[in-house]
């Protein structure tokens, strides 16, 4: 994965187009549009030669994996539409909800996915913090015998709090802050960004 050091400042506001309105509450950009799509688009690359024509049930973690997700499909939709080799794909959505404002609650709620016994292929995630969300998951999917299970998320991050849980794919690791835009959110705030730091 790319990595984002600690000590990385990020990139200053006045270099991109924020909205007004959260101005005032964000620090800097972590990382750019620009590279989080070329790293997705090496995620996809790296998913469709590894799965080597197998189906794919692919499963987007909602909120906050939407536009990774749909980023991901796009990427992959157009490797099989463009090239001799391609993977059979389709998709499914569950919703988890951990966090009370920037706070994990230590509760994972998992709202919808009730057809979780056809789901034989990937898992989408936006961020792995602690690992606990994507282990109540991946536990919830292995009662169900799937075939195999992988995990991509485009953030991971480097905490203390970690459960040691790393996914197959992983688009940046990134300092132990608070980052939201990309449909990461803060209150529901913010999910409309690149992805950058609360301040």
């Amino acid at each position: 994965c790319s990595s984002i050091f600690d000590d990385d400042k990020g990139h200053e506001l006045s270099l991109f187009c924020v909205p007004k309105h959260y101005e005032e509450d964000l620090d800097s950009v972590i990382i750019p549009n620009g590279l989080i799509k070329d790293r997705t688009e090496r995620l996809a690359r790296d998913i469709v030669g590894d799965m080597g024509g197998h189906h794919i049930v692919a499963l987007c973690v909602l909120k906050g994996g939407y536009k990774f997700f749909a980023d991901l499909m796009d990427y992959i939709k157009a490797l099989n539409q463009n090239s001799d080799k391609s993977v059979p794909l389709t998709v499914d959505f569950i919703r988890l909800k951990s966090y009370a404002n920037d706070q994990s609650t230590n509760c994972v709620k998992v709202i919808g996915g009730d057809e979780l016994s056809a789901l034989t292929g990937k898992v989408r995630s936006d961020i792995v913090e602690t690992g606990k969300t994507m282990e109540t998951l991946l536990a919830l999917l292995h009662d169900c015998n799937p075939k195999m299970v992988k995990v991509a998320s485009l953030l991971v991050k480097r905490t203390p709090r970690s459960s040691g849980y790393r996914p197959d794919y992983i688009g940046f690791e990134v300092p132990d802050k608070y980052l939201v835009g990309y449909a990461l959110d803060y209150n529901e705030y913010f999910r409309d960004l690149s992805v950058s730091r609360l301040e």
